[in-house]
C-alpha cells in the first residue's frame, strides 16, 4: 500500500483553491490534514468547503502537528522563509508558493537549511509560462535548432495593475513581496531553464501610478515598481532584454525570443505557441511576422502535475525538476540585482 501523505495547508489563497486543493484530492493516499488561513473565518471555511478535519489559529501550531507530514504554503511571500525553516526543523516536507522569498538572503537561507535535512523534499511552486512547449523547446535547443545562441528577448505586459483607483496591492507592497516585482522573476525562471544564467544586469523601472490606498484608507507610496526594463549579459555572451508592465490596459503580451547564429524560437507565453525557423530546415532570413508555428507534439507537452511531483518525490524519492530551491535562488539573484541596479543607476554583476 502506499504510503499515506497528510499534508497541512499554511495559506489558502487562490492559487492553493485552483490547483494545489484539487491536485493532491486527485492523488491515492493523500489527505488534506490541516489548514491554516490569515483569519479564523476563511480558515473555518476553507476547512467546511474541503472536509479539512483541523484548523489552527497561527502557522506555527500546524507546523508543530504530529499528524501532519508535508507543509503546503500559499501565502504571500514574506512568509515563505520563516514556515520553511520552522517546517523543516520540525521534519516536515516543503512545497512551497511562487516567489520562493521576499530576498535573495532569505532564499540561500532557505535552501541551506534544504540541504542540512536532505531527508526532506522542498519544492517551490514553479512558473507556469511555458510548461507546455518546455520539452520541445529543449529538444530543439539540444538539436542545434538556435545555434550559437546571440539575442534573448523578454516581454510580459498585463493590465492587472492599471486602474488607478485600485487599491494597494500585495504585490506593491514591499514588507509583502520584498524585492519581487510583478512577474519579472516568475518568467526569468522560465527562460532559465533553457538558457545560461545572466552575470550581469543593468535595470531601470518606474511606478507610473506612484501612490495607492491602503487598507487603513490611507494613501500611500507603491513598494514596487509597475513598470521594469532590463539589459542583461549572459553567462555564454549572449545579450538579452527584458520589458515587463503591469499597466498596459490594452496590448497584453508575454513571450520569450531566442536568436540564434541558425535560428530563432519565439514562445507565446499567452497562447502557448511556438514559432521558429531554422538553417537546419533549410530555411532562409525572414521576418518575425512570417515565422511558421512549430506545433508541440501531444507526447512531449507538459501539463500541470506539481502536486503529483511532491508526492511522487515523497513516496519514490524521484528528483524534484520543476522547481528546486536552486532554481529559486538564481531566480532570485537576478530579481535583487535587478532592483539594485535600479536603485543605484550602474550595472551590477550576479
Amino acid at each position: 500500500m502506499a504510503q499515506r501523505i497528510r499534508i497541512g495547508l499554511i495559506g489558502a489563497g487562490g492559487n492553493t483553491r485552483l490547483r494545489h486543493i484539487p491536485g493532491f484530492l486527485a492523488l491515492p493516499d493523500v489527505e488534506l490534514a490541516a489548514v491554516c488561513n490569515r483569519r479564523p473565518e476563511s480558515t473555518e471555511a476553507i476547512a467546511r468547503e474541503f472536509k479539512i478535519p483541523r484548523t489552527s489559529a497561527r502557522w506555527e501550531e500546524l507546523v508543530a502537528d504530529p499528524n501532519v507530514d508535508a507543509i503546503c504554503i500559499g501565502t504571500w511571500p514574506y512568509l515563505h522563509g520563516p514556515i520553511t525553516l520552522a517546517a523543516l526543523e520540525a521534519g516536515k516536507h516543503v512545497l512551497t508558493e511562487a516567489r520562493i522569498s521576499i530576498n535573495l538572503a532569505e532564499a540561500k537561507q532557505m535552501l541551506d537549511a534544504a540541504r542540512q535535512h536532505p531527508s526532506l523534499v522542498t519544492q517551490v511552486v514553479p512558473s507556469p509560462f511555458g510548461l507546455k512547449g518546455d520539452r520541445l523547446i529543449r529538444r530543439l535547443l539540444a538539436s542545434g535548432f538556435l545555434g550559437a545562441l546571440r539575442e534573448v528577448q523578454v516581454c510580459h505586459f498585463t493590465p492587472a495593475l492599471a486602474d488607478p483607483h485600485a487599491p494597494l496591492s500585495w504585490r506593491q507592497d514591499a514588507s509583502l513581496s520584498g524585492v519581487n516585482m510583478l512577474t519579472l522573476g516568475i518568467v526569468h525562471e522560465t527562460l532559465l531553464r533553457w538558457v545560461p544564467p545572466p552575470v550581469e544586469v543593468r535595470a531601470q523601472t518606474h511606478a507610473h501610478i506612484a501612490t495607492r490606498v491602503d487598507a487603513s484608507g490611507s494613501r500611500q507610496p507603491v513598494g514596487t515598481p509597475d513598470s521594469v526594463q532590463v539589459l542583461a549579459t549572459l553567462e555564454n555572451g549572449a545579450r538579452a532584454s527584458y520589458h515587463f508592465s503591469g499597466v498596459t490596459l490594452f496590448g497584453q503580451e508575454g513571450s520569450i525570443r531566442l536568436l540564434g547564429s541558425d535560428g530563432v524560437l519565439h514562445y507565446d507565453l499567452l497562447a502557448d505557441r511556438i514559432l521558429g525557423a531554422s538553417k537546419q530546415q533549410k530555411q532562409g532570413p525572414m521576418r518575425a511576422s512570417e515565422l511558421p508555428e512549430i506545433a508541440i507534439p501531444p507526447e512531449e507537452a507538459r501539463g500541470w502535475t506539481v502536486e503529483a511531483d511532491f508526492i511522487a518525490a515523497i513516496r519514490e524519492k524521484k528528483p524534484i525538476e520543476l522547481t528546486t530551491f536552486e532554481a529559486g535562488v538564481a531566480y532570485m539573484a537576478f530579481t535583487e540585482a535587478v532592483a539594485e541596479s535600479a536603485a543605484k543607476g550602474h550595472a551590477v554583476t550576479i
